[in-house]
């Protein structure tokens, strides 16, 4: 505790001491992400001044163009991660395969995914990006997993969080007992409790969307839309605003502080490319899901809540709705309405 402040550390410390036989290796990992994390925010806040802007001239396993600044966070969260014996392997958004702890560090028995830069294609306009992890236990024997060991449903997560590099930089987490932010004090290097127990807000009047996709849209999201943008006069009875960051952490942070939907649905164009969705579901789409449910949220595809998808495969995309948990089940209602599926969704 510092000045009547409690630090990140000592926070996951005192989760840690509320559970029976804990060996205290899940406190280690964390405070190893969060520095991980401290060097990211570094490199971002400085920018052009240490040369990390601008294209890598790589693309990802998704075939995106990476920036300097994927490549480099990418290669801080595992050389921040793989040395201390409490992980058995990580999977990344930038890599195509898992990464096996080298031979040298001892394994542990956990199981860390990670998108290292979301947004990061804000990064040269100098807009707000941000890191998502998430945490699983390595089912069985460790020493040695494969890509099927990380293909747990979202409902087995351990842990999930975000950093997010904006005016302030800050790190959201849950562990299963509610969502808690951190703010890192840059004079003295910690991350300190600023916003304990986020919970969404149940009333908004704002929906975030990627407008200039509209033509692909499905039938219950252009309803949903065209609802909103009719404003006191619709169906709805009050006036909307829609924003639109294109970076998952700001939008998610957004929606955690004053309350809101993000949207990235499935639409006609990624059907015709043979896509389930655009954002990934180890490293967006559930930490962001296990997060928004234990603020209270909601959070699904359409069609199914995100965190009881079994995944497939290590880099399987998937359709996002979250936020408020009304309006995310509006729109999912909709898609029953609509005649697309039979199913139905429940929250936690």
């Amino acid at each position: 505790m510092l000045n009547g402040n409690i630090t990140i550390t000592q926070f996951i410390i005192e989760e840690q001491r509320r559970i029976q036989g804990a060996t205290g290796d899940f406190t280690s990992l964390l405070n190893d992400i969060v520095t991980a994390c401290k060097v990211i925010s570094n490199l971002v806040n400085h920018g052009a001044l240490v040369g990390v802007l601008g294209q890598a001239g790589t693309e990802n396993v998704q075939g995106e163009d990476q920036k300097k600044l994927d490549v480099i966070s990418n290669e801080v969260f595992l050389r921040s991660n793989e040395w201390a014996g409490h992980l058995a392997a990580m999977a990344s958004e930038e890599m195509e395969d898992i990464y096996t702890i080298p031979k040298q560090y001892p394994r542990g028995k956990y199981l860390l995914t990670f998108d290292p830069l979301d947004g990061s294609s804000n990064i040269d306009v100098n807009v707000s990006v941000g890191t998502i992890f998430s945490i699983l236990r390595c089912p069985g024997e460790c020493a040695s997993p494969g890509a099927d060991a990380f293909l747990q449903a979202g409902t087995q997560q351990v842990c999930a969080g975000y950093a997010l590099y904006g005016p302030s930089t800050m790190m959201v987490l849950t562990t299963g007992n509610g969502v808690n932010g951190f703010t890192l004090d840059q004079n003295i290097g910690e991350f300190v409790l600023t916003h304990p127990n986020m919970t969404i807000p149940t009333e908004t009047k704002e929906f975030a969307i990627n407008a200039s996709n509209g033509r692909f849209w499905e039938a219950p999201v252009k309803r949903y839309v065209d609802e909103c943008l009719a404003g006191s006069e619709g169906p709805r009875k009050k006036d909307f605003n829609m924003r639109w960051i294109a970076s998952m952490v700001a939008e998610v942070h957004r929606i955690l502080t004053r309350g809101g939907i993000f949207m990235y649905p499935l639409d006609e164009k990624m059907k015709a490319k043979g896509l389930g969705g655009k954002l990934r579901l180890m490293y967006e789409a559930n930490p962001m899901s296990f997060i928004i449910e234990q603020a209270g949220g909601m959070s699904t595809t359409g069609r199914e809540r995100i965190m009881a998808i079994k995944p497939d495969d290590l880099h399987q995309r998937v359709p996002v709705i979250l936020g408020s948990k009304a309006e995310v089940e509006r729109v999912t209602a909709y898609h029953f309405d609509d005649g697309q599926d039979t199913r139905r969704v429940s929250a936690a």
